[in-house]
This record gives C-alpha cells, sequence and structure tokens, in this order.
C-alpha cells in the first residue's frame, strides 16, 4: 500500500486544490502516470504516481483543498 502524499511545494506554499483526477477509485495506474492535477495561487502541475498499481481509495475530491503532507490517495501497489 503505497501513500499518494502532497509534497512540499516551496515559496512557503501550505496548500493546493484539487482539479482533476486523471483516474478512479479501483482504476490501474503505471509508475509516473498523471494522477492528479492541482493549482496553488501561484500555477497549476500535476502529480504523477509514485508506483504501479489499483487506486483503493482518493481521499480528497476536485475542489478541495489539501495541505501539505496529507495523503490524496492509496495505492495498492502490484
Amino acid at each position: 500500500m503505497m501513500k499518494v502524499v502532497l509534497p512540499e511545494l516551496g515559496e512557503g506554499i501550505t496548500k493546493a486544490t484539487v482539479s482533476y483526477w486523471f483516474y478512479k477509485d479501483g482504476e490501474k495506474v503505471n509508475r509516473n502516470d498523471d494522477l492528479v492535477e492541482l493549482t496553488t495561487d501561484k500555477t497549476t502541475f500535476n502529480l504523477p504516481s509514485p508506483c504501479t498499481g489499483v487506486i483503493s481509495e482518493i481521499m480528497y475530491s476536485e475542489g478541495d483543498s489539501v495541505d501539505v503532507g496529507q495523503t490524496l490517495a492509496v495505492i495498492n501497489e502490484a
């Protein structure tokens, strides 16, 4: 089980907003595939999957605000 965590964003940015999930619960994802699009006050970026596996749980919905260090999703590694 691998937790997908919102990493440090630098420049005093402490949170991001989930814009779009490229996958849904139960779908297979490959390592380095774009998993989720996030936005901050300064930029929009895609966070890649840290591993290959099946998404077992997405913790935040599109439009939700997430603090740095929070778990965005859980992937069961394959």
